[in-house]
């Protein structure tokens, strides 16, 4: 069929790969150092690596090409998902817990022990898949590390029905911006809660979240919360 598609010249390409990067579809990937259109059925036709390409080396063109099988698309994007492991380590794969309802002694006060509301694996914002399969529809609760041990009831005050990512500005290497505006561009994310401690180096993470907030080009509802060193909660 004749339809419109993206053609790269490679004598332009200077290599970058941030049209690889941006094309959620799997269709260009890096070949000798150069961009290259890897399956015409991959290619949606929409050109999110038009805008990105900082030489212009992408352009639409109207050819002979397969049609764009969304299906296929989505085996492979899975099938990627399955097999990215940040930093190589199986336990670093993205899950989703699902939880059983509690028993009925669970569910006296009295003899109840506290339960996790963690519904998702991994939670560092370095870790957590840009697309994955729980972030579409989540409420986001960013948090900073210590704040879990500061406040005793956490996971009933700030986990419970949201999507947990945590970090520490100090201690982790570059920044969360980059990572947290993909993550609200590129999901459907219906709010932000940021909880963080009292200490200044904590502002970073909620800095990080104003910027990714401000760069999506969304506009989402948030909230920051902040805790004091003995897990209070301030006004």
């Amino acid at each position: 069929m004749i339809r419109k598609i993206i053609q790269i010249d490679a004598d332009k390409c200077n290599g970058c790969a941030l049209c690889a990067k941006a094309c959620q579809e799997g269709a260009i990937g890096m070949v000798d150092g150069k961009a290259a259109l890897l399956r015409d059925d991959y290619c949606d036709g929409l050109g999110d690596c038009l805008p990105v390409c900082p030489t212009g080396a992408i352009a639409f063109v109207e050819r002979e090409a397969l049609a764009y099988n969304e299906a296929e698309v989505k085996r492979n994007q899975q099938k990627q998902s399955a097999e990215k492991l940040p930093c190589g380590c199986p336990g670093t794969q993205a899950r989703t817990v699902v939880r059983e309802a509690a028993s009925v002694a669970e569910a006296v006060p009295s003899a109840a022990a506290p339960t996790s509301q963690l519904c998702q694996w991994p939670v560092q914002i370095k870790l957590v898949p840009v697309k994955a399969p729980y972030l579409d529809g989540a409420k986001l609760l960013i948090a900073a590390d210590c704040a879990a041990y500061a406040h005793a009831n956490f996971h009933e005050a700030f986990i419970k029905g949201k999507i947990t990512l945590i970090g520490c500005p100090k201690l982790d290497e570059g920044d969360y911006t980059e990572k947290l505006t993909e993550i609200l561009r590129h999901n459907d994310i219906k709010s932000v809660t940021v909880v963080r401690m009292e200490v200044p180096c904590c502002g970073g993470i909620e800095s990080a979240v104003t910027r990714a907030l401000q760069n999506c080009g969304k506009m989402i509802p948030w909230q920051v919360i902040t805790l004091s060193t003995d897990g209070r909660t301030l006004e």
